[in-house]
């Protein structure tokens, strides 16, 4: 079975338990930094995110069906308290504990199911070339994104462009979107940029990032760039498992050179892992 598979298995066998990433984590056999990618990618949510949601899902069932004791309704959630269950379930659903069991039904509350994989996202990849790759210095336009919120990086995309070719110190062509600086939280940033010589005349309002030597899986992306999520899907949840290369802690990064074309979004993608 696949990291995400694992981590989904233990969530809905366990979510009633305290469980933790490293819990989550050590079942899928694979790093929380590892695991809060791949979770992300495959299902759109952090694994924290969740096990919350699931957990208050469960919850709002009990309760509809005329659970008597809300605070053991609130423990088996994960919550010490009947206040911070009260809060935290009307922040998500828009109305109180009391008001769900005393309506008696959950037509109005949009509850989060457990997730199966989707296999239908997987396509066929060709094996991925390994490359040693160098130490690069990026530079360009940083955004703060979860698994659950990364709709904006097309936009953050556009935003960009007009500043390709006007970066102090560009080297080439060739742009770059980096994924780095996770937490454990499953939020990250994510930087449109080129490749630089140096940081010295990087205006303030721009991010940076130095990517350190690393080896590397290199996968390739063909047809449109709005068919990639497939693609990095594919990656996380199969290629690299059955390939059997773990995953190193450093930025991930797509690669767009000449064989890309920004204009019709048609072309190919390299999309680069680091692995130990």
């Amino acid at each position: 079975m696949d990291p995400v598979g694992k981590a989904l298995w233990l969530i809905e066998n366990r979510f009633a338990q305290a469980i933790t990433l490293a819990d989550v984590a050590e079942a899928s056999g694979v790093s929380r930094f590892h695991l809060s990618r791949v979770f992300g990618a495959a299902t759109g949510h952090t694994v924290m995110g969740y096990l919350r949601n699931r957990r208050l899902a469960e919850a709002a069932r009990a309760l509809s069906g005329g659970a008597p004791d809300i605070l053991a309704v609130a423990l088996d959630a994960g919550y010490g308290s009947h206040e911070a269950f009260s809060r935290a379930f009307r922040s998500h659903f828009g109305l109180t504990p009391e008001q769900v069991r005393a309506q008696g039904h959950l037509e109005n509350l949009k509850l989060l199911e457990p997730i199966r994989m989707d296999h239908s996202l997987l396509v066929e990849l060709e094996a991925p070339r390994i490359e040693d790759g160098q130490a690069l210095l990026i530079a360009g336009l940083g955004e703060r994104y979860t698994f659950e919120t990364n709709e904006g990086i097309p936009a953050q995309w556009q935003r960009f462009g007009p500043s390709i070719g006007s970066i102090p110190g560009q080297v080439g062509w060739t742009c770059y979107g980096v994924c780095c600086n996770g937490d454990d939280a499953g939020n990250f940033e994510y930087i449109c940029g080129v490749e630089v010589r140096d940081f010295s005349a990087i205006p303030a309002e721009l991010a940076r990032i130095r990517i350190p030597a690393c080896r590397y899986a290199v996968f390739t992306h063909r047809g449109h760039i709005s068919a990639i999520r497939s693609t990095v899907y594919t990656i996380w949840n199969k290629a690299l498992p059955e390939a059997g290369l773990e995953t190193a802690c450093a930025p991930d990064f797509e690669r767009y050179d000449g064989r890309f074309d920004a204009g019709t979004g048609l072309g190919e993608v390299e999309i680069w892992i680091p692995i130990k």
